[in-house]
């Protein structure tokens, strides 16, 4: 039994409602969700706001913190966890951004650079990352693990 299976039977058990936003990992924090049995009962939205319309239409994130800080940044990810908190109402809120690569980064906004948002109950934290190495899927998959991991030190206290 792997650990994201784990964590999604204790979110079931304790009935913790949980919704994402998704860009750089495209769906694959709600596929590691949805692939349990019973997570209907708790995955209340997934949504997937790859492109920056979507993040202004869908999350309601204000265009002047795209335009000042960018997509790739902790505002941003901060503006879609509260975007996502707002539609959503559930007790658990995911929103994740970040560059995948291979190619996309820059001096200072490497690829591998990802920022996870959490919102649980009411307290926000947002983390950065720098994953290596630059492979796409590598970062992708080592952001859904980080992602399991904040869920569960939160399930854990």
């Amino acid at each position: 039994m792997n650990k994201n299976f784990k964590i999604i039977k204790k979110l079931i058990k304790k009935n913790y409602s949980i919704a994402t936003a998704e860009s750089c990992t495209g769906g694959l924090v709600g596929a590691a969700i949805t692939a349990v049995n019973g997570s209907s009962k708790i995955y209340k939205l997934g949504l997937i706001t790859y492109s920056n319309l979507s993040k202004l239409k869908q999350l309601k994130v204000p265009g002047i913190i795209i335009k000042k800080y960018g997509a790739v940044s902790e505002q941003c990810c901060k503006a879609m966890l509260n975007g996502l908190s707002n539609i959503s109402k559930t007790k658990i809120n995911v929103s994740i951004t970040g560059i995948a690569g291979p190619s996309g980064g820059t001096k200072n906004k490497p690829v591998g650079l990802v920022y996870i948002g959490l919102k649980f109950n009411n307290k926000l934290t947002i983390n950065r990352y720098l994953f290596s190495p630059k492979k796409r899927e590598v970062i992708r998959k080592k952001s859904v693990s980080k992602v399991f991991d904040l869920i569960n030190n939160y399930l854990n206290k």
